[in-house]
């Protein structure tokens, strides 16, 4: 598998089909990625507030009727199969990964698609910056942080953050493009030493895979779509159904 898929549903047909298993990054250039958060009805006004408060690790592209399993993002598409990768937490707690969520499926299944950073890496691709984990085909390194969230009912906790080593001349630059995005998180949230967002070791990310930071290199911190996969631990929510981390849907909407 290569990042030579261009189109979204190509890749979306390959996740339901299990050809396609690998983190998103790199694949389907232009395309609005997203991460999906899906819990029952009774507690979806809760997360839509904390969506709305939280706007940085959760810009919402859509949000589905109960039941409903093809997003008006992505017409054809089933958000039950066509995800590379899903997680199952229960009271909190992680309990399966796996390919699909059709056999898990219930009616009262509401469906959240929130923005993701990966969509403007092709953007800072195009200026000639380049980025590590697209490069070696890594998934990108995730910390959990001191960030507080703002609460929503039974909702509430610390932000997560996506890095990208960026060498110093390039930071403003790479700030400048991302913020285009705000339905990809937008600009950085920080900039420099991990200890200051209350990560201890950027050799040890919560979720995805480290990378080299190089000396003439600074870390880069964007807030995450992650987030509501920890918020879901931290809450001890009763279900909750997420995409595994770095495995998206691609939407077909352009970024």
């Amino acid at each position: 598998m290569t990042s030579a898929i261009q189109k979204p549903a190509e890749l979306r047909q390959q996740a339901r089909t299990g050809e396609f298993k690998s983190p998103t990054a790199g694949f389907a250039p232009g395309y609005l990625q997203a991460n999906l958060m899906v819990i029952p009805q009774a507690q979806a006004f809760d997360f839509l507030l904390f969506c709305q408060r939280n706007p940085k690790p959760c810009p919402l592209i859509e949000v589905l009727e109960p039941g409903q399993r093809e997003p008006a993002c992505a017409k054809g598409a089933d958000i039950a199969t066509d995800i590379p990768g899903y997680r199952v937490y229960r009271d909190g707690q992680f309990v399966d990964e796996r390919s699909e969520i059709a056999s898990l499926w219930r009616s009262d299944f509401v469906s959240f698609l929130i923005g993701c950073s990966f969509s403007f890496e092709a953007a800072v691709a195009e200026t000639g910056i380049l980025l590590r984990h697209v490069e070696q085909r890594r998934n990108v390194a995730m910390y959990r942080t001191n960030l507080a969230c703002a609460p929503s009912g039974p909702f509430s906790g610390e932000m997560v953050v996506s890095m990208r080593p960026i060498k110093s001349r390039d930071v403003a630059r790479v700030v400048e493009i991302s913020g285009r995005f705000p339905l990809a998180h937008g600009a950085p949230v920080h900039v420099g030493n991990p200890a200051a967002i209350g990560i201890a070791d950027l050799a040890q990310p919560d979720y995805g895979d480290s990378v080299t930071l190089m000396d003439d290199e600074v870390p880069v911190f964007w807030a995450c779509g992650v987030t509501p996969q920890w918020i879901a631990q931290s809450s001890r929510l009763a279900l909750c159904i997420t995409h595994a981390p770095g495995k998206m849907f691609v939407t077909d909407v352009r970024g």
